[in-house]
């Protein structure tokens, strides 16, 4: 079905000739600069690093972001080729995986080996952004995707001192601080700044991992809100039904409060479609459509034939409990139809949006194509509003 609110689908950016961004560019987060007309793009990368080859181990590919900007509402786009805004420092010592957060003290480096799928917001005032990282890079992930290929022989030993995070390589969510003014000035080195991990490995997989841009009252208190994409819902306490991959949805006072195990988490969503069935999570951060009301973008996977695709829920702030899901469009609205769409490398189709910022009367989203190119997409924010509200949850 052709939806007459989504429009102006374009790819921006392909791989090329580097050794950071020469096999795939995707899943690119944006922001809006609020002192400036500038649309800030960070977007995941990934080449071959030799430097960084271990003995008997293949080729590491790590992960990084680049950085891309628009001054013109995003119709047309300039990118920075020449280095990542941000590496990952590839450690393989033990006890070299650490980096100063915030506070200045030295904590685990768990974006020491992958820096994945960003997702820029504001909170407070402050822009941050949200990655999906891994201790130690895989190797060519498309050919064999065991994520342990290119680790040390230590994450197996009684030596190992960060759990799953080193022995599966398991994806820990880490928020950090992002300056935009150095990023637009290339002063990259003070660009970002690591605040901490929201997620703990000892859960298992877990990403698509958004907070929403302000607090929202939860039985009375302003709360920090989080939605996360566990692959074992049930791995948390208090959620003991067995589900696939779904949204689960936690308050806290603090970012650091994200991580605790004893954190209660709740299923906001669950698999519902046909072409959800294999899993669903967020996609892009909740954008605020009324007092109490927010659109939340999401994928769901059918199958590896039918693959990754978009839609929307609205979610409505209760008076007692977390935000509820009021209304779920029962049909994928944005899917890969573009040639430069279908997949190449990977073979399961994915249109993965990560970005979605408000243009006045209209939505600019920026997605990932084939896990291997980015474009972006305009969507008249009114008739997508209108057409979501058609569904009742």
């Amino acid at each position: 079905m052709n939806y007459n609110f989504i429009h102006s689908k374009k790819l921006v950016l392909k791989p090329f000739e580097s050794n950071w961004a020469s096999e795939m560019v995707l899943n690119p987060a944006i922001i809006k600069d609020k002192k400036s007309s500038r649309i800030h793009m960070l977007f995941r990368a990934t080449g071959p690093w030799e430097k960084k080859r271990a003995e008997g181990k293949p080729v590491p590919y790590p992960i990084f972001l680049g950085y891309g900007w628009s001054d013109d509402n995003g119709e047309s786009w300039q990118f920075d080729t020449n280095r990542p805004a941000i590496s990952p420092k590839v450690e393989m010592d033990i006890d070299k995986i650490l980096i100063r957060n915030y506070k200045g003290e030295m904590v685990v480096n768990y974006s020491n080996g992958c820096i994945e799928d960003p997702r820029l917001f504001y909170f407070e005032d402050q822009c941050y952004v949200i990655t999906a990282c891994r201790m130690f890079p895989p190797g060519p992930y498309w050919i064999k995707d065991e994520p342990t290929q290119c680790a040390p022989e230590w994450i197996s030993t009684r030596n190992n001192p960060y759990g799953k995070a080193a022995s599966e390589n398991v994806t820990v969510n880490v928020l950090f601080k992002v300056d935009l003014d150095c990023l637009a000035s290339g002063n990259y080195d003070k660009a970002f700044t690591y605040v901490t991990n929201l997620t703990d490995a000892c859960f298992g997989e877990d990403r698509d991992v958004l907070i929403f841009p302000e607090r929202l009252m939860i039985d009375g208190q302003p709360k920090i809100v989080m939605l996360q994409r566990p692959f074992n819902p049930s791995a948390y306490p208090g959620i003991n039904e067995e589900l696939p991959p779904s949204i689960v949805i936690c308050a806290a006072d603090k970012f650091e409060d994200f991580s605790n195990p004893g954190l209660t988490r709740y299923v906001l969503a669950v698999p519902k479609f046909q072409w959800e069935k294999d899993r669903i999570g967020g996609s892009t951060p909740p954008v605020k459509i009324g007092e109490d009301e927010w659109l939340l973008n999401y994928h769901g996977k059918q199958d590896a034939e039918i693959g990754y695709t978009q839609s929307f829920m609205i979610l409505k702030e209760q008076k007692s409990g977390m935000p509820a899901v009021t209304h779920r469009c029962p049909e994928r609205l944005a899917i890969a139809d573009q040639d430069w769409e279908m997949p190449n490398k990977f073979k399961t189709p994915c249109i993965f949006m990560t970005g979605l910022i408000e243009l006045g009367e209209e939505l600019l989203a920026s997605y990932g194509a084939a896990d291997e190119k980015i474009g972006v997409l305009k969507i008249n924010k009114a008739g997508l509003i209108n057409y979501i509200k058609k569904f009742k949850a």
